[in-house]
């Protein structure tokens, strides 16, 4: 907070700033990086925030090179730190894929574990202090840099998003179009009156269209909502002296690490869900 409190930043610029994504688009004076928060905003839909893609880039990156690493290293011996750690994380993704997934697919435990490494690494980056890379992207020259990629709902919407589209690619494979419709169609009320039948139609269509569209928005919201309330606590605290920052900052990160963990589990968890109930054919 001290080399803000030297630029003139009160409490409340200070924390806006800090909320404010390195943005990229059109401010009505050609394609630019936004340079205050208010340009940014009027940047709208069409704008890209530079720091959420390079972040979340950059540790998917980090994620692949640390397990590729892990594996070229492994051997049937005493493990190493890092291959009995990964194994453990392994281990622990199948066993939860195993226990909740009753269909047959390649492709669920590969998703399931990189889903909760990836957001692990992303929510991991709230434990570090509000201030060090910020400041040092400043001095590179860069007006804003928010590093924790799921506090940005854009990057959990869109992770998100690709659940949806799998959900969407197994009904269908599963099931086939028509099955996919029916279930929409013919639940919950589904009478042996043709008549009946075809009255209740529009409302199943209704009742099983927004439990289907709530599921990549909950999906999403979630995990956004729960890292950007904790961000917001730890730019809070970076408020207040420093001695004061210490003495609350120390056990709110020591708890946040649960969250982080928790929140990358709950959403690798209802991935696996999701899948597995879009793969039931009865």
């Amino acid at each position: 907070m001290a080399e803000h409190a030297e630029q003139g930043l009160t409490s409340a610029e200070y924390i806006h700033h800090h909320l404010t994504n390195l943005t990229f688009g059109n401010a009505g004076q050609g394609w630019k990086v936004a340079e205050t928060a208010q340009e940014a905003k009027a940047m709208g839909f069409n704008a890209i925030h530079l720091d959420s893609m390079a972040w979340s880039i950059g540790l998917g990156i980090f994620f692949c090179l640390l397990f590729r690493a892990a594996a070229k290293r492994a051997s049937s011996g005493v493990p190493g730190k890092l291959q009995a750690a990964i194994e453990a994380v392994v281990e622990f993704v199948d066993t939860s894929v195993r226990d909740t997934y009753h269909g047959k697919s390649r492709l669920i435990a590969p998703l399931a574990l990189t889903i909760f490494v990836w957001i692990f690494l992303m929510n991991f980056m709230d434990l570090i202090p509000v201030d060090f890379l910020p400041q040092i992207a400043h001095l590179l020259g860069f007006p804003f840099m928010k590093v924790v990629p799921s506090t940005d709902p854009n990057i959990t919407l869109g992770m998100s998003l690709s659940v949806f589209a799998l959900i969407i690619f197994y009904s269908i494979k599963e099931k086939g179009l028509g099955g996919f419709i029916g279930e929409l169609a013919l639940n919950p009320f589904n009478p042996k009156n043709p008549v009946l039948k075809a009255l209740f139609i529009p409302v199943n269509l209704v009742l099983e269209l927004v439990t289907f569209l709530a599921r990549p928005i909950s999906l999403a919201l979630r995990l956004f909502g729960n890292m950007y309330a904790g961000e917001l606590i730890f730019i809070l605290l970076a408020i207040l002296p420093w001695w004061i920052q210490w003495s609350l900052s120390v056990p709110w990160a020591i708890f946040h690490i649960l969250v982080i963990t928790l929140q990358a589990f709950i959403f690798m968890m209802l991935t696996i869900v999701y899948l597995s109930m879009a793969s039931e054919k009865h």
